[in-house]
């Protein structure tokens, strides 16, 4: 084999540092290939060592969860004493043992006197340590076993003696009674006589306030009523336009079901006309009012409660019946006949819709039945309906809301309560109504 006449040369002058041929120095060339060989040795070592070394890591992670492990064993030393064993990481992070199964198997030996511990195996701790500690006491105390706390960490022996320093007061944790079903109608007969003492003195507060408004002497804020009246009626057209519609088409179709198969789907508009103008416009538009208006006075007054607003009214002899009550009322009261005579209105087109549109009637002979069968008693008993409601729903909102407590439940509280209030109340006036007018024959 021959070589280059270069390389012999720089092997016989190995500081040469060039030929003819433009060679790297032999120097240079032999570490090269050094260093190449051994990047190669080091990749394929760490390529066969890199699983092992892995798997490694993964056991020694594994024995060392272990070992983190809390533990409890309990060892009977004696007699009448009971060592109980804690070894492991006694931290929230890890999964600490059930002190009610420690208890359980305690108890299920032979009678003991003295309860001890041993923590020399516990690597560190922190405060779940201590509710174990605590319910491990609190149960042994009751039996009147002796605890000793020698062989606890001494940092945890503070806590614990800390912990049980101050006793606990007697009727501060609450206790849950069952009731007997008497005592429940009891408590609940006296709570509605009750509220209907407080509601009858509400109702003379605020005739007393409408009687002084009508000789002048009242304070009322003209333009908080003017923003009222605002709010209780153009504001609620909306959704009073939508309920009064789709009630008058669900009236039309439920008669002209039967009605239709007489032939007589005629009388379709003296049903929507008379059922809906006398009665039943004022009752939706009284549950509507309930739901959104008097709702909204009971949240006002109720957070004003909250705030002490009314009572710094007080305070500066401003009485909040004539300031804050009576404005809703007469806003509720005047704008509510005027809400209902629209909602007539709606529910006659929805009636109309149905009439045309499915039963076939033609519009000018639709409109002239529901002329003839309308009168103006109808109109009238329906209108003062609305007035009664109005007040109804207005009083309602208005005590709930002077009635909330200081406390952000006890609004929500008052503001349910007024809805229902409210809502009870139409059903059971427009009962009361509607057995007058029969009585009296309007």
């Amino acid at each position: 084999m021959s070589f280059p006449r270069c390389l012999k040369n720089r092997v016989k002058n190995p500081e040469k540092i060039g030929c003819s041929l433009d060679c790297i120095p032999l120097p240079r060339f032999i570490e090269s290939g050094v260093s190449y060989l051994k990047r190669g040795r080091q990749v394929k070592q760490r390529k066969y060592n890199a699983p092992l070394i892995q798997r490694r890591k993964d056991v020694n992670s594994t024995n060392q969860n272990m070992n983190q492990d809390a533990r409890i064993s309990l060892e009977r030393r004696g007699g009448d004493t009971l060592t109980i064993v804690i070894s492991g990481s006694w931290k929230l992070e890890h999964e600490l043992p059930s002190a009610d199964e420690t208890l359980k198997e305690a108890d299920s030996g032979k009678p003991l006197k003295r309860i001890a511990f041993d923590t020399s195996g516990m690597s560190d701790w922190d405060s779940g340590l201590l509710t174990f500690l605590i319910r491990i006491k609190d149960h042994f105390a009751q039996k009147k076993i002796e605890l000793q706390t020698e062989g606890l960490p001494e940092g945890a022996r503070r806590l614990l003696h800390l912990a049980s320093a101050v006793p606990e007061r007697k009727g501060a944790r609450k206790t849950f009674k069952q009731e007997s079903f008497l005592a429940v109608i009891g408590r609940e007969t006296i709570s509605f006589f009750q509220s209907l003492g407080e509601m009858l003195e509400f109702i003379g507060e605020t005739t007393a306030a409408l009687a002084k408004l009508l000789v002048g002497k009242a304070t009322l804020n003209r333009s908080d009523l003017l923003d009222l009246m605002q709010r209780c009626g153009s504001d609620a057209l909306p959704i009073v336009s939508l309920i009064s519609l789709l009630v008058g088409l669900i009236i039309a179709f439920v008669g002209a079901v039967q009605l239709r198969m007489f032939g007589a789907q005629l009388y379709v508009a003296d049903l929507v006309a008379i059922g809906m103008v006398r009665v039943m416009s004022a009752v939706m538009t009284g549950i509507i009012m309930a739901g959104r208006t008097g709702a909204a006075f009971a949240a006002e007054l109720g957070t004003m409660q909250v705030n002490e607003e009314i009572d710094a009214l007080e305070t500066l002899g401003i009485s909040p019946m004539e300031y804050l009550v009576l404005p809703r009322i007469l806003a509720l009261i005047v704008m509510m006949p005027l809400l209902c005579l629209y909602a007539d209105l709606m529910a006659l087109l929805g009636g109309l819709i149905v009439g045309v549109g499915m039963l076939g009637l033609g519009m000018t002979q639709y409109l002239n039945e529901t002329r003839v069968s309308l009168t103006l008693s109808n109109l009238l008993i329906g209108l003062f309906h609305c007035t009664v409601f109005g007040a109804i729903v207005a009083i309602a909102g208005c005590l709930r809301g002077m009635q909330c407590g200081r406390s952000a439940s006890a609004v929500g509280g008052a503001t349910t309560s007024a809805v229902v209030t409210g809502i009870v109340g139409i059903i059971v006036a427009t009962a009361v109504i509607t057995v007058v007018c029969e009585v009296v024959g309007i």
